[in-house]
C-alpha cells in the first residue's frame, strides 16, 4: 500500500523541443520524495504565453504539478520482504508479511499447464483444475463450500499454457482454515472417481462455449495454434470436444502423477502470515504428494517450442466487427531482452473508442489509429512463456485496418512512457515473480532501457522477421499474409541508430 499511495503522488514529464509538458493524467499533488528530473528555466515571453495557455486549458488539466517529478527508486525499500523456504520434499514456501492487514492471500502455483499435456490428453490440465476444486480429498465439497463461506472467503483457480493457481483470500484469523483447504486440493488424487470426471463434462463443455463467444479469447487461442503449431504451446487450454468427452479418470490420475509433485510447486502467503508458521504448516499439511522426478525444464527440452510463420482467418460477414491480431515471436522469460520488450509494449500504448482520453492519448501509435478513426480499439500484447513468447498487436476494427504496419512503429523519445511503465504495479509484481530478483533489481533493468536498446531489440524481434496472423469477422479485405510479411521488411530504419 505505500508503494501505490507514492505513485498515486508522482508525476512524470515529456520534454519536446526545450519545453517540459507536464502529464496530468498521473496525479494531483506533490511527491514528498526527490526529483531525477529538473524543469528548464523559460524565458519570460514563454512564462506569459504559458500563463494565457494555462487559462484556457480543460478542466482535466487544471490539477497538473508546476514542478514535476518522477519516481522514486528509494520507496521500494520499504517493501516488505518476500522470503523463501524450501522444504526437503522439494516444494517451496514464498511469503510477504504484512501484519497489519487485516486479510491474507494463500495460493498453490504449479508449474503445470495445457502445454505438458499430449494431444490425446489435450485439456487435461484444465480438467484437473476443476476436478481439484469440486471434488475433495478430507473433506466433501458441500463441507469445504461451506467452511469458505464461514470465513467469508474467496477461492478461485486458474489454468494457463504453463501454470495452474488456486487461490483463497480470508481474514487474517482464518488463516490456518485456509491453508487445510489448500492443502486439501493439492493432496494425492486416489479419491478421485468415475463419477468425479463424469459429472464435470457439461461444465467444461458449456465453459467452452462461452469461450468461443469471447472473440478476444478465441483470437488468441488461434493465434497460440498458428504460430506455436505442431508444439506444446499451440495446445489450448480447453481442448478439443472429443477429448473432454472422452477423457477418463486414469488418464486425469497419470496427469496429476506426473506433474502435480513438489518441485513443481510454490505456496505462496502475502498479508496478515508468518513466515515461520507458513512454512511449519505446509511442512505438515501438504505431505502427501506424488514423487515424480520429471520437471518442466526437461519436459520443455524434450518437447522445445517452434515458432511457424503462418495465419488462420475465419471469415464470417454476419457480424460487425473483424478481430485479428498480429504477433512475432518473442523472448522467453529469462531473456534479458524480454525487459526491452514489456517496456515496448507500454510504448505502444491500448487504445478503445470508449477511453476517456480519445485522439489525446500519450501513446503516438494510439493517436493515428484515434485520428484516423482506424479501429474501435487496439491492444498491444507481450506474451512470455518458458522458451519462447509472442509480441504483437490485437484490434478490432468495422474494417480491417488500413495501417497494419504501425504495428512496427516506434517512437525514439520514450522515457515517458518507461516511467508509465514503472506505475503499472501489476506489472512490476508479475515481472519481478518471474525474474525472481527484488524491485531494486528491476528498477534497475528497466532504467537501463533506452533508444538504442529499443532499436536493438526491435531489430532482434521485429525487423523482417517472420509473423503469424489470426483474424475473424468480416475480413475479406485484410491484406494478404505477403502484405504484412512485407510491412516488417520495411524496419530495416531501427538498423544503425537511425
Amino acid at each position: 500500500m505505500g508503494l501505490k499511495h507514492s505513485l498515486r503522488k508522482t508525476h512524470t514529464v515529456r520534454k519536446l523541443n526545450n519545453l517540459t509538458h507536464t502529464c496530468p493524467f498521473i496525479s494531483t499533488s506533490q511527491s514528498s520524495g526527490p526529483s531525477l528530473m529538473v524543469t528548464c528555466d523559460q524565458p519570460a515571453a514563454l512564462i506569459e504565453s504559458n500563463r494565457l495557455e494555462k487559462s484556457n486549458r480543460s478542466k482535466f488539466l487544471k490539477y497538473s504539478l508546476p514542478h514535476p517529478v518522477v519516481i522514486d527508486p528509494s520507496i521500494i525499500l520499504s517493501f516488505p520482504e518476500t522470503r523463501v523456504t524450501t522444504l526437503p520434499n522439494g516444494l517451496r514456501v514464498a511469503t510477504e508479511s504484512n501484519l497489519a492487514a487485516k486479510t491474507a492471500t494463500i495460493s498453490a502455483w504449479i508449474d503445470a499447464g495445457s502445454r505438458h499435456d499430449t494431444d490425446e490428453t489435450s485439456g487435461a490440465a484444465h480438467y484437473v483444475e476443476h476436478i481439484k476444486l469440486t471434488a475433495a480429498c478430507r473433506m466433501s465439497k458441500e463441507e469445504r463450500q461451506e467452511k469458505i463461506q464461514d470465513m467469508g472467503g474467496c477461492l478461485s483457480a486458474k489454468t494457463a499454457r504453463e501454470y495452474t493457481a488456486y487461490n483463497l483470500t480470508v481474514r487474517d484469523k482464518y488463516v490456518p482454515n485456509a491453508l487445510y483447504i489448500i492443502a486439501d486440493i493439492l493432496q494425492k488424487n486416489s479419491y478421485y472417481s468415475y463419477q468425479d470426471v463424469d459429472s464435470l463434462r457439461n461444465i467444461i463443455l458449456q465453459e467452452k462455449q462461452a469461450v468461443e463467444r469471447c472473440p478476444e479469447k478465441l483470437i488468441f487461442d488461434h493465434l497460440h495454434t498458428a504460430a506455436f503449431q505442431s508444439s506444446p504451446l499451440g495446445r489450448t487450454v480447453l481442448g478439443p470436444d472429443h477429448v473432454i468427452k472422452t477423457i477418463h479418470r486414469n488418464k486425469i490420475v497419470n496427469f496429476i502423477s506426473t506433474h502435480y509433485t513438489p518441485p513443481r510447486m510454490v505456496i505462496a502467503a502475502a498479508g496478515a502470515v508468518k513466515h515461520e508458521d507458513i512454512a511449519d504448516k505446509v511442512k505438515k499439511l501438504i505431505a502427501d504428494l506424488p514423487t515424480d522426478p520429471t520437471t518442466a525444464s526437461h519436459l520443455a527440452s524434450k518437447e522445445p517450442t517452434i515458432f511457424t510463420a503462418s495465419e488462420v482467418r475465419i471469415i464470417d460477414d454476419g457480424v460487425p466487427l473483424a478481430h485479428f491480431a498480429v504477433a512475432f515471436k518473442e523472448a522467453s522469460l529469462t531473456d534479458p531482452d524480454s525487459i526491452a520488450l514489456m517496456v515496448m509494449q507500454f510504448m505502444l500504448g491500448s487504445w478503445s473508442k470508449s477511453t476517456v482520453f480519445g485522439k489525446f492519448i500519450g501513446s503516438e501509435l494510439a493517436q493515428r489509429v484515434a485520428i484516423d478513426d482506424i479501429a474501435e480499439s487496439l491492444m498491444p500484447f507481450n506474451k512470455n512463456y518458458r522458451d519462447a513468447g509472442l509480441f504483437g498487436v490485437y484490434a478490432c476494427a468495422k474494417v480491417s485496418l488500413r495501417a497494419a504496419h504501425l504495428l512496427t512503429y516506434f517512437v525514439d523519445n520514450f522515457k515517458p512512457w518507461l516511467l508509465l511503465a514503472l506505475c503499472n504495479l501489476d506489472w512490476i509484481r508479475s515481472a519481478t515473480c518471474f525474474w525472481q530478483k527484488n524491485f531494486i533489481c528491476l528498477f534497475a533493468r528497466i532504467e537501463a532501457v533506452d533508444a538504442s536498446t529499443i532499436k536493438r531489440v526491435a531489430n532482434r524481434f521485429i525487423s523482417d522477421r517472420d509473423i503469424a496472423i489470426a483474424a475473424m469477422g468480416p475480413i475479406r479485405r485484410l491484406p494478404e499474409y505477403n502484405w504484412f510479411r512485407r510491412s516488417a521488411s520495411l524496419n530495416r530504419q531501427w538498423e544503425g541508430g537511425k
